[in-house]
């Protein structure tokens, strides 16, 4: 009995207080990687980044403290913990190079998420493909095209080229060219045109229209005409402004040439 208890003072005196110690890293560090999580978590909300970040970031910033304070506790038994973090170094390595596709996707997905070139809604036009943005993911976004097509384009594609947002902006400008035979009054085509524009109150005010002589082509003149509308409204405009014009064209005996070509027998 007496060496039985001896031996259990030596346990106690030799591996005692370690265990104390690691249960008390282990206890601080869960405590710590909950407050840090909180923070980063309420940090990223008041800075208006996007949820699915605030989870993944929060969720990092947990585990990374908690991961540090359980090789701190695996420490106090003497244990090299160099050799862990070299493990999961060449671990991690290896998976990121096995998933370096899949990871360039992730991060292009987070950055589109934290740097917001567009948002869900939106009609953009990137990697070759135009759409309606109807969810960004981490690893794709997901595209509607006009005529209700589902595309899942990886964020990689999309980050790494020209982004055009379409929808962008509130307002956008309408650019038509409009050709009158030469034998027509430009004058009366001008003043045709500018009735038009300021009878449709969706057309706004300011920025003004510009209406203007481009071209002297080959077979008509040529008028730029280039109203600004709400973005909502531009394709409605555009056709509407394209049948008027016609109409009004056709009632007054403006002539919109189209190309001859003339065939002389030799």
């Amino acid at each position: 009995m007496e060496n039985y208890a001896e031996q259990v003072l030596f346990f106690l005196t030799t591996y005692g207080l370690k265990v104390i110690g690691a249960i008390t890293i282990l206890i601080v560090g869960r405590i710590v990687a909950g407050i840090g999580r909180t923070f980063i978590r309420n940090l990223l909300i008041k800075s208006n980044v996007d949820s699915a970040i605030v989870a993944f970031v929060a969720s990092l910033v947990y585990f990374a403290i908690l991961a540090f304070a359980i090789l701190a506790a695996l420490a106090k038994f003497g244990i090299q913990t160099a050799s862990f973090v070299a493990v999961i170094g060449a671990v991690g390595f290896a998976i990121g190079f096995a998933l370096q596709g899949s990871l360039g996707n992730f991060a292009a997905g987070v950055l589109i998420l934290a740097l917001r070139p567009f948002k869900a809604g939106d009609y953009i036009d990137a990697a070759g493909v135009a759409g309606t943005v109807k969810e960004i993911q981490l690893f794709t976004t997901i595209l509607a095209t006009p005529d209700n097509i589902m595309i899942l384009v990886p964020n990689g594609k999309i980050f790494g080229d020209v982004i055009k947002n379409i929808s962008g902006y509130d307002t956008r400008r309408i650019d038509l060219v409009v050709g009158i035979g030469y034998s027509s009054s430009i004058e009366k085509a001008w003043r045709i045109m500018e009735d038009i524009i300021k009878s449709d109150d969706r057309i706004l005010n300011e920025p003004a229209c510009n209406i203007a002589v481009s071209e002297l082509a080959d077979s008509s003149v040529n008028f730029v005409v280039r109203p600004w509308v709400k973005s909502s409204d531009y394709w409605a405009v555009r056709c509407d402004l394209n049948r008027k014009i016609k109409e009004a064209f056709d009632e007054n005996d403006i002539e919109i040439p189209f190309p001859q070509m003339t065939v002389h027998k030799g």
